[in-house]
Formats: C-alpha cells, structure tokens, sequence
C-alpha cells in the first residue's frame, strides 16, 4: 500500500513539474560504476546527493558554485561547519537550499527530489547498493531524471580523474576540469617521483581514521584512500594487510604489536556529532593550538602505549575530509613531508592548497588543515 501511494505520489508531482523530455540532442556519459547514462547538458539544476559534494561543484563553477544546485544532503553543517559557514557568510542565499537525508539510511524524499525538477542527481558510488535496493533509479527513470555515481571514497585515487570528467561535462566545464586534473597530477609527481628516484626506507604507518570520534579504537584504512596516500607518500601502511577494502579496524594490540614509526590521525570538528569529543579538530581556520592539545591527549590511549611514534613525537593530525573530495594530492604532499622530511625540504603543502584555492576555489584559503607533535613540522 505504501508502495503505491509513494508511486502515485511522484506520478502527481511529475504532472505538476513536467515530465523531463527527451532533448533533441542529448549527452551519454558513463559514470564511475560503468552506467551509461543519457542526460541533457550543460546541467542547470542539480542535486547533490551530499553536501560534501560542494568541494567539487566549487572547483568548476567557482564564480557561481551553487548556481544551479537545486537541493543538497544535510550533512555539511554537521561534518565541516567551517566550511559550510564561510560558504554561508559569501553566499546567504544557501541557507534556503531544500536539503535531503542520506540515501544509505534510507532518509532520502524521493518525492522531494522530483518536486525539484532535477536534470541531474548525483550521488557517490557508496549509496548505490541502498538507492538499488530502494528501486530508486528505476523510480527517477520514469519521470526522465537520470542519476550518475561519483567516487571520492571508496578507491578515490582510481576514480578522481574519471569522476571529474564526468562532472565536467555534465557542467559543460571539461577543460577547468582537464585543468584540475593536470595539477592534480603535477602535484602528486611532486612526491612520487622523489620517492621513485630515492628510494628511501618506508616508515611504517598506522593511520587513524576519526581518531577521538568515539572511545572505540582504531579505525583505519586498507590499501585505498588514506591507505593508498601513505603507501604513494613513500610509507608502508601499517593496515594495509589487516583489512581487506577501503575502510575497517584494527584492534590495540595490533597497533602495540606492529609499534609503528609514524602514527597519522584524521580529525575534523565534529561537535555536531560528537559534543565535547576528543577528535582533533583540524580543518579551514582551525585553531591549531588547541587541535595539538587534544592530539597529544589521544596518545595517551591504551593503543599507543610504549610505540616508538610516540616516544619520538611522530605523531600528526589532518583534515579528515581529504579522504572526500579530490584535493586529496595536497594530504599526499603533507604525508611526505611527515614521512621524509629532509627529502621534502621544499615541498610546501600549505602553499599548494593555496594555489588550489586561488586557481579554482571559491572560498580564500585558511590555513589549519595539518598539525604534529614533531618539532620538525
């Protein structure tokens, strides 16, 4: 019964909008699951299936980002407020944007995101098991709404490049985005190709994800994400073995066992979820006084006892938000720099999300993303 109210629902809404037409001429596009997909461009009215999704609708449409954003999931408040509140102090107008729940848990208006009249939705590559199960796509299909996967997440350095060509030309913006990619690239081969001509030792690394976020320990990555950052930086992930895909979890003892030589945690401020927690809030225009205090607090966790990271202050935090969007080649740089400093005496990461902000971006760059307990740093 709820199926078909839900179904006559959207019939009604497709009524009152407009069913979407075919165009005359059309763009097939393939997005990073294989789909191909039929949608009319340039785009003019999106929806962005999470809000984080503003980092990269920032690095195409930088002098209008939300120009044609019809509505966004609700989470950037709560997962980087900075940045949603210096997006809200130049652009007001976002704090009327109609926002949606998570497709994962099962909080997405179907029948709010016809209502919008959408040309495009875009959603990340880890909500498509849930928006098949929900029958979603075939439901957005009959009212002439095409929806195409991203991925930023899940295996971030396969499908960045890909991914922003496909924004690219759903925004009619594919040479800012083949520019993007070029610095992208020419800023990873700023690390790589040191690490390939040197060969230096590979510390070994255990990279926290979300450390503090709860009193559970440790999350962490396998051979993706920040994983693949460690391994690409010239580290040897600690959790490369341990767990099997992107994300998972390492218990203490393993962490006691393996006593890694460098120790790198992902931090953002997260007091919209987890009030008063003892994540480090590194992120745009942190206080990195304070995020190096609630760093050196962590270790102090049963997990670290007595590891040499520790012992000699290799300790660090970063923004946890690297891990979804596609800046993530300035943690690269950071992570080498950590990892090899006299090898990167002249890499400068801050000074690279700089440029990425002046050339792309349109927020001004705040430092705060990095913090150590290194005297090095």
């Amino acid at each position: 019964m709820y199926a078909f109210c839900r179904l006559a629902a959207i019939s009604t809404v497709a009524l009152v909008f407009g069913v979407h037409s075919a165009a005359a001429e059309t763009t097939t596009v393939t997005d990073v699951t294989g789909r191909q997909v039929e949608v009319e461009t340039p785009v003019e009215r999106v929806i962005l299936g999470e809000g984080r999704q503003i980092y990269f609708v920032g690095a195409l449409d930088r002098e209008a980002p939300f120009e044609r954003v019809v509505g966004w999931r609700d989470d950037l408040t709560k997962a980087d407020p900075e940045s949603y509140r210096a997006y809200l102090e130049k652009y007001p107008e976002i704090a009327d944007l109609p926002t949606f729940g998570g497709m994962k848990d099962g909080t997405f208006d179907v029948e709010q995101a016809v209502a919008l009249d959408p040309d495009v939705i875009i959603m990340n590559v880890d909500a498509k098991t849930a928006t098949e199960e929900s029958g979603y796509i075939e439901t957005l299909e009959k009212v002439g709404i095409p929806l195409v996967y991203v991925d930023f997440r899940e295996e971030p350095m396969v499908n960045t490049e890909p991914s922003m060509r496909l924004l690219g030309k759903l925004f009619g913006k594919e040479e800012i985005a083949e520019e993007f990619i070029a610095f992208r690239k020419e800023s990873i081969a700023k690390v790589t190709d040191v690490i390939e001509r040197e060969k230096p030792e590979r510390p070994l690394v255990f990279m926290e994800r979300a450390g503090g976020y709860s009193d559970d320990c440790c999350m962490s990555f396998g051979d993706e994400n920040y994983g693949k950052m460690v391994e690409l930086a010239g580290g040897s992930n600690m959790a490369k073995d341990i767990i099997p895909g992107t994300f998972g979890t390492v218990n203490p003892e393993q962490i006691i066992a393996s006593d890694p030589d460098q120790v790198i945690i992902t931090g953002g401020n997260w007091e919209g979820y987890v009030p008063g927690g003892n994540w480090v809030g590194v992120g745009y225009g942190a206080d990195v006084s304070v995020a190096r205090e609630k760093l050196e607090a962590l270790t102090r966790r049963p997990a670290f006892t007595g590891i040499k990271a520790v012992e000699n202050d290799k300790v660090h935090a970063i923004w946890h938000q690297f891990y979804n969007n596609p800046y993530q080649f300035v943690a690269v740089q950071q992570i080498a720099k950590w990892l090899h400093p006299d090898l990167f005496a002249d890499l400068d990461p801050e000074a690279t999300f700089k440029e990425l902000h002046e050339r792309f971006l349109p927020l001004d760059y705040k430092p705060g993303y990095f913090v150590s307990l290194s005297n090095e740093e």
